[in-house]
Order: structure tokens, then C-alpha cells, then sequence
């Protein structure tokens, strides 16, 4: 009889793992479906027009028809469990499909076979390389009317590389699929199916000599003996194997469980995760071993907070068994957690294990300590390991949102906090410069449905708007200012009197005061009043309204009365001596300038390059970083950038991406500065 560990050995070989990633409407959550159906893990296919299937069980994704969230589902099939992870195909939605590649040993790119490579497919398998995954490629809805499913396969390997090779051909006009791996002889709808054959094995036995010395003697080599170089080939991007399906039909869907276990990678064969050992600088690489005999490492790739459920953790684990009562602490924390209750997912399902081993995909429910990206562990040791990280889109697409009652700011900061948590690419962040809460996304659908989300499931409204652009006012010359402030009103009156003067500083150098009365004139017990008025003005602006900065404010001279002097005369004439003297000082509103960073195809550069110099935006430069993808650099009035997204995607077909951050401020066109001007003249008299 085995013995414990060496079952879990066994138990840990026979598991697979892949996430279905690529662009919307390839067909993922369909095919997802067939692959379920077909292992008997349902009895039925669902429809996505019905809202049924099971990976799209949320209610907005039963609504808008397509998928909104990472979705995990498992089967078994040939003795041999399944895990995989349907994602959504949207560009807004990366923050739900990227973590999924931190799950799982190969990424299975999802083509539509009627609408052919889109970028969100080349984003993906860009993504999966960077991760040193194996990959392979679904060409789905192979049934479509008018196709030419050897015109698509050229333009895969022309897109992706020579390596792209079937595994298998469709046949009689693509209702059903032949192999040509396992399989030498035969006819499919390209032809005989010798040269794919050929090539395969070809493709394989490179990354063996042995096995290119027995190719080049014999001719061939039984397929049954290349499973090692196989996965040496996979693990490498050697190959990336093309499989054709339709989950409409049903063809080669269960040919595809086939491939999924007969060649794919199980959690021993795949590129070991990126796991660091410290932090910043002094992290270094720590070897991480599918051995389930070792002390645990799991890792937290996707979270879930519901009102009334909890929270609930999503984690694959890596090294070690998991079991119900297992002590795990998250991270750095002191405290472990208990587990009670061991989960594995079918869409919103859950299938209660005892225990879990490498390459298994689990969750529990009701810890409110865990997060994303947390790694899970029971040895004190490993409270600073962590997973290398995701190079994620920065969100900045942003939204100014309040609660629609007054009084309701704290709950709405919790539960925004809460749709964060879920998600690695939604951003919230209190801008004080506008005292406004912002939320930042990918995009504005990607924002339009946490809104959605807020108001369905938290019952919970805001209203939003464009975030305020954070204009400030400056000088640009020196100048004096004067104000006698004199009140009588029948008893103690108020009298101050204060002389300035002001100055511009660098940009950047923010607010300077300095105290330069000789002779008593301003008794020192009211120089901090009349900086206090002067502060008022720095807060609240002297031509439009906005935050005054990089002034010097010298107080140089005044009057007082023995009796009259008080603190809020002295408040008062600072204040509008500080305005008069801002009038003469040839005052400018200036405007936050950001710095762009804009990836765009080769042949979209003309057009990105004249939209931002309309946008008053400047060029700095360009650069090639592969792929046919060029780096486009410049400076960009933040003011310019709204639905800056939207227009990107026009222009470049949805393959353009962009990062801001902050530069630095420049004074706005003399047009822009009157408009501004006006709407605060506007506002006063209102």
C-alpha cells in the first residue's frame, strides 16, 4: 500500500492548470462550458444569452452578456483533475484576467476564429512570456461562416512565431478535428496530415540532441517517448501548440481535454513561480518546490467581498498540504488564521475538499485579514516571501465621486475600499489639492461598472464627475501692497494698517514669509495675524479661485492703535494688502503638466504623435521596444487628458496604452486664463 506522501506525490501529478485568456467574444466562458459538459461536470451546456453558464454567474455579467470577473471552475477527466480560470477579455478588465496568470502553469490563448487576431490576444501572450508560462493557442468558432482557418494559422505564426504549431486540423469543413501529434498518417481539411506530423516532432526533438540523432537515423520518433522534451519545449516557448475547437458544435472539445492532459504540463513540470525571499532591494530569489511534503506556500491571486457572504480568498498553492484545521498566517502577520472550511470553485459554487496539494486552486471563506497578492504559509520563516510582481496598467482614468447624503463620506471611503480590494487596477485616492475622492480605473466602462456594483450590490449611491484639475496661482513679478483696515462701530473699533511687498519664487519653492517691521511699528503680537490673512488668500486664491504658491510675502511696514489694534484687523489688512499687491504682480494661473508615456503600434505613431501636439502637448521622443510596438514620450496639460482613453483606443484600434505622472506646472494660454477667470468672477457674484 503507498504510502501517504507518496499518494499526494501522485495526486499533485495529476493535476492541470490553465487559464482561458484573449479578447472579448473568442468565446472563452462558452467554451469553458463545452469543457465542463463534456468531463460530465454538468449536465447541460448553459447559454450566456440565458445568463446560466457557469463562470458568468454575477448578475451584471448575466446583464451586459459577457464576463467582468476571473472565474474559477474545476473537472476531472482521465483520472487527471482540471483547474482552470475563465477571464474576461476586455482591455478594462485586466486587473481580473492578469492575476490569473499567476495561478496556473500554462495561459491558453482563446482566438475567434471569424474575427482573427485582436490585441487584446497579443497583450495576453505578451503577458504570459513575461511570466515564463507555457502557452498555447485555441482557435474557437472554427463553424463560422466564410473562414479560412489556414489563412488564420499563417497569420498566427506571423503575428506569434514559427513555433505556433498544430496539435491538431480541423476536418470535414471544420466539423471535426484530427490529430497530428500522436497521429502520422491521415487527411484533415489542410491536406494530409504528415507535415504537421513532421513538423511537431521536429519542433520537439530540437531541445533533445538525442532525440535529433535518433530523428535524423530513423526518420521519426514514436510521440509516446517525447514527453519530456515536450514540456522542456513548453516550458521554453519552444512551442506553442495550436489546438482548433468550437464549442458551438462541440468539435475537438474533447480532444482538447486531451491535449490538456496527455501534453500539457502538470504542477511538476512546469517554470517554477517567481517567489522573492525580502523586501525592495534586498529581495533575492527563493526556490519554491511542488513537493507536498514540504511546509506550505500558497498564494492569494484573487479576492471577493460580499455584503452579506464575507470575504473569501482565492489561492493557488505551491509547495506543501493544505488541510481543514491547518494554522496559515498571511504574509507578515503574527496571527495565523484557522481553516475551517476548504474550498474548490465551480463559478459561484463551492465544493467543500480536505485537503489540497501543488497545483490545486482553493479558497476559504471569512478571513477579513486576507488580501491580494498575500501569501499564505505555516512556517514563521516565510513571513517575507512573496511572489515577484505583475506588471500591471496603471489606472488612471479617473472619476471624482461623493455620496449622494451628506454625512455618508466614511461608509462610502469603506466600501469603495472594498471593490479595491477585489481589484489590483481600481485606485481610490483623496486628492487634497481638489478635496475630492477619486476613483481611478482602466478605463471608463471599467468604472462604469463598479458604479453599477456600488449601486447593486452595496445599495449605495454617489454622484460623480470629472476630478477638478488642480490649477494654482502665482506671480511673475515683484510688487507692493497697501491696506489700512479702520472700523468704528460705536464702541472698541479695529484699526491695522500693514505695508508688503511679494515676490515670485522658482517653481516649486511653495509660500515664504518674512517679518521685516523695524521700530515697533506692527507690535510683534500681530505679525502671526496678519500671516494668518495672508494664508487665507494663499488657500483660497486671488484672480480664479485656485491655491496661490511660490510667492515670498515680506511684511515691511504698518501702523497700530494703542486701543483699536486687534488680531482680526491685523488678519483683515494682511489679507487685502496681500491682494493688492497680487494685482500688480502680473498674476498667472498655472496648470499641472504630466509626463506621458503612450505604447501604440508602429503604424499608429503619426496619428498619436499630431492628437497630442493638438492636445498643446510637446513630443519628446520615441522608441522602438519590439514587437511593432514604439514608446511615444512627451509633456501634456493634465487638462487635455479627459477621455484621453477612449480617444487612444480610436486611433490605434484598442492597442494603446499610457502612464501619467506628474511633472510640473506651466502657466495656461492666456485664453484658458480669462475663461478660468470669468467662471470665478461667475461664481462670486452667484
Amino acid at each position: 500500500m503507498p504510502s501517504r506522501s507518496n499518494g499526494l506525490a501522485a495526486d499533485m501529478e495529476a493535476v492541470r492548470t490553465l487559464a482561458l485568456v484573449g479578447p472579448a467574444a473568442a468565446g472563452k466562458s462558452s467554451l469553458a462550458e463545452a469543457l465542463l459538459h463534456k468531463a460530465g461536470a454538468i449536465g447541460a451546456c448553459g447559454s450566456i444569452e440565458r445568463g446560466s453558464t457557469v463562470s458568468d454567474h454575477d448578475p451584471l455579467e448575466r446583464r451586459m452578456l459577457h464576463s467582468l470577473n476571473a472565474s474559477v471552475m474545476h473537472l476531472k477527466h482521465a483520472g487527471t483533475r482540471i483547474h482552470f480560470i475563465d477571464t474576461p477579455g476586455g482591455p478594462d478588465f485586466l486587473g481580473q484576467s492578469l492575476p490569473a496568470l499567476e495561478a496556473v502553469e500554462t495561459a491558453a490563448v482563446v482566438i475567434n476564429a471569424a474575427t482573427g487576431i485582436e490585441p487584446m490576444a497579443v497583450r495576453m501572450m505578451e503577458y504570459a512570456a513575461s511570466r515564463h508560462l507555457a502557452r498555447m493557442i485555441i482557435v474557437n468558432k472554427i463553424d463560422s461562416q466564410g473562414v479560412s482557418l489556414q489563412g488564420l494559422l499563417a497569420d498566427i505564426q506571423a503575428a506569434f512565431g514559427r513555433e505556433c504549431l498544430p496539435l491538431n486540423l480541423p476536418d470535414g469543413v471544420n466539423r471535426q478535428v484530427v490529430d497530428c501529434f500522436f497521429n502520422r498518417f491521415g487527411r484533415s481539411d489542410f491536406g494530409p496530415v504528415e507535415a504537421a506530423h513532421r513538423a511537431l516532432v521536429e519542433q520537439v526533438v530540437e531541445v533533445d540532441a538525442a532525440f535529433v540523432d535518433r530523428y535524423l537515423e530513423e526518420g521519426d520518433v514514436d510521440p509516446a517517448e517525447l514527453h519530456a522534451p515536450l514540456e522542456q519545449a513548453l516550458r521554453e516557448g519552444h512551442l506553442i501548440p495550436v489546438c482548433f475547437v468550437s464549442s458551438r458544435s462541440g468539435a475537438g472539445v474533447a480532444e482538447l481535454l486531451d491535449v490538456i492532459v496527455k501534453l500539457l504540463p502538470d504542477p511538476t513540470e512546469g517554470n517554477p513561480p517567481e517567489f522573492l525571499l525580502g523586501e525592495g532591494a534586498e529581495a533575492r530569489p527563493m526556490e519554491v518546490r511542488p513537493d507536498p511534503s514540504l511546509h506550505v506556500l500558497a498564494h492569494v491571486f484573487k479576492v471577493t467581498v460580499d455584503p452579506y457572504v464575507g470575504k473569501m480568498g482565492i489561492f493557488r498553492v505551491h509547495q506543501g498540504t493544505l488541510t481543514r484545521d491547518s494554522q496559515l498566517y498571511i504574509g507578515d502577520g503574527r496571527k495565523p488564521f484557522k481553516v475551517g472550511h476548504l474550498f474548490m470553485l465551480q463559478g459561484k459554487d463551492h465544493v467543500e475538499v480536505s485537503h489540497a496539494v501543488p497545483g490545486d486552486i482553493v479558497a476559504v471563506a471569512k478571513v477579513d485579514e486576507i488580501h491580494f497578492d498575500a501569501v499564505l504559509h505555516d512556517a514563521a520563516d516565510d513571513s517575507h516571501v512573496h511572489l515577484a510582481p505583475l506588471a500591471f496598467p496603471v489606472p488612471v482614468h479617473g472619476l471624482a465621486v461623493e455620496p449622494k447624503r451628506h454625512g455618508d463620506e466614511q461608509r462610502a471611503w469603506e466600501i469603495l475600499g472594498k471593490l479595491a480590494a477585489e481589484d489590483p487596477c481600481l485606485r481610490i485616492e483623496h486628492v487634497a489639492a481638489t478635496n475630492e475622492t477619486v476613483l481611478y480605473g482602466l478605463g471608463e466602462l471599467h468604472l462604469r461598472i463598479v458604479l453599477e456594483r456600488l449601486r447593486e450590490v452595496y445599495r449605495f449611491e454617489v454622484q460623480t464627475r470629472p476630478p477638478r484639475i488642480a490649477y494654482r496661482e502665482t506671480v511673475t513679478a515683484p510688487a507692493e501692497g497697501h491696506h489700512r483696515h479702520k472700523k468704528q462701530t460705536g464702541g472698541a473699533g479695529q484699526f491695522g494698517e500693514v505695508f508688503l511687498r511679494i515676490e515670485p519664487l522658482p517653481r516649486g519653492a511653495g509660500f515664504q514669509f518674512a517679518d521685516e517691521v523695524r521700530g515697533g511699528a506692527i507690535p510683534g503680537q500681530f505679525i502671526p495675524a496678519v500671516e494668518k490673512g495672508v494664508r487665507e488668500v494663499l488657500a483660497s486664491g486671488a484672480i480664479a479661485g485656485y491655491p496661490v504658491v511660490d510667492v515670498r510675502v515680506v511684511v515691511c511696514d504698518g501702523k497700530h492703535h494703542s486701543v483699536d489694534s486687534k488680531d482680526i484687523a491685523f488678519a483683515t489688512a494682511g489679507r487685502k494688502a496681500f491682494m493688492a499687491a497680487i494685482r500688480e504682480a502680473r498674476p498667472v494661473v498655472v496648470e499641472p503638466i504630466v509626463q506621458i508615456g503612450i505604447d501604440v503600434p508602429e503604424h499608429s505613431v503619426g496619428d498619436v504623435t499630431s492628437d497630442l501636439s493638438a492636445r498643446r502637448g510637446v513630443v519628446t521622443g520615441t522608441s522602438d521596444v519590439g514587437a511593432g510596438t514604439v514608446s511615444v514620450g512627451g509633456h501634456v496639460p493634465m487638462a487635455e487628458l479627459a477621455n484621453y482613453q477612449s480617444r487612444l483606443n480610436a486611433m490605434t484600434s484598442g492597442q494603446g496604452r499610457y502612464t501619467i505622472a506628474l511633472s510640473h506646472y506651466e502657466a495656461v494660454p492666456p485664453g484658458v486664463q480669462q475663461t478660468l477667470m470669468g467662471q470665478y468672477r461667475g461664481h462670486e457674484e452667484e
